[in-house]
């Protein structure tokens, strides 16, 4: 079976294994797993910030992110589109009392700016909750994988910034949009006041993200993961991985976004498919497929048959995600299954 329904379902390396069975653990919520202390290190440098903590996945860290910079009752701007908003089952509104604030997205990922200058700009109002956030995402899931530029992200910050709140990045594969920005994740979290990366999607580690920031915020995160039940003891076997993950998995995600490219220019080319352009495309592709729910169903269906898995994104979306486990010419024989798909389902 060739899955593409996420990088999330990638297998740890055999280097990994390995490390994980060697590591030199501890008690991690009294600070004395040496492995965990080394991956944070690791992490807190690799982007540019003071400190870091490990957490057992994306959503806890994004969440323990907004409750250390957001009192209860205060606003948190981000992406009507974004991960935090729409996947994260509203776990900051739940759990911290805090007002999700959407503002819309553009194609290509971006908030629109004149919508949160305007939110921004409005005086205080005891009808009103305070601004506490602004919050980004890079790379933007919901906007097909999209990098999202350098530009925009130091235009939001600026605006953030003057009005005093801290900005957050859900950078759950940040380095998927250094390769395609041409850049570094230290480049794009350094407008930043905090940022949040994955281990487990095209880095392949089994388990864990890591938040980053300054070192107060990180003590306030840290009180916030306990909070939430993210204390782990010897976790120096999820770190180990992790520590593996980013000696050697960064650069090869440049073959994901090349299958990506393939396949996108081969599913392009597959009457009754239509793929969603991306300016600069990491490893995902977004396809819409002709003939609304009834075809669509079919068409998955006669992937699944043809050992291809792919993510429903609606009635008629799907996303393919390129990753560790997939192989050039899976690539090809993906794009082989879904020319006999369309054709079984629209007739030859």
């Amino acid at each position: 079976m060739i899955d593409l329904r996420s990088d999330t379902v990638t297998l740890p390396t055999p280097a990994m294994r390995e490390a994980i069975a060697r590591a030199e653990v501890g008690d991690d919520v009294y600070g004395e797993d040496p492995t965990v202390n080394r991956l944070e290190s690791m992490a807190a440098e690799i982007v540019g910030m003071e400190a870091a903590v490990l957490v057992p996945s994306g959503t806890m860290g994004n969440l323990a992110a907004m409750l250390a910079h957001c009192p209860r009752g205060t606003k948190a701007f981000l992406g009507a589109q974004a991960h935090t908003y729409v996947y994260e089952a509203g776990g900051a509104a739940a759990l911290g009392g805090i007002v999700m604030t959407p503002l819309r997205n553009l194609d290509n990922g971006e908030l629109d700016l004149d919508e949160l200058r305007d939110e921004l700009a409005k005086p205080p109002d005891a009808h009103f909750a305070l601004p506490g956030l602004v919050a980004l995402e890079n790379t933007h899931n919901l906007c097909g994988g999209t990098a999202v530029e350098l530009s925009h992200m130091a235009a939001v910050a600026e605006l953030a910034h003057a009005h005093r709140l801290p900005v957050h990045l859900d950078g759950a594969r940040i380095f998927n949009a250094a390769i395609a920005l041409e850049t570094t994740a230290k480049k794009i979290a350094e407008t930043a006041d905090s940022v949040s990366f994955c281990l487990s999607k095209g880095l392949a580690a089994p388990v864990g993200s890591l938040l980053c920031g300054s070192r107060e915020f990180i003590g306030r995160a840290r009180r916030m993961r306990k909070m939430l039940g993210g204390g782990m003891r010897q976790a120096g076997v999820i770190a180990a991985a992790g520590i593996v993950a980013l000696e050697t998995m960064i650069d090869r995600l440049v073959e994901d976004h090349l299958n990506a490219r393939a396949l996108a220019e081969g599913l392009g080319l597959v009457a009754g498919l239509n793929v969603r352009p991306v300016k600069r495309r990491t490893n995902m592709v977004v396809f819409e497929v002709d003939g609304g729910a009834p075809a669509a169903a079919k068409f998955a269906a006669a992937m699944k048959d043809r050992g291809v898995l792919a993510h429903a994104r609606g009635p008629s979306s799907f996303r393919a995600v390129t990753h560790h486990g997939i192989s050039r010419r899976d690539i090809d024989r993906v794009v082989a299954a879904a020319a006999e798909s369309a054709g079984e389902v629209f007739g030859d």
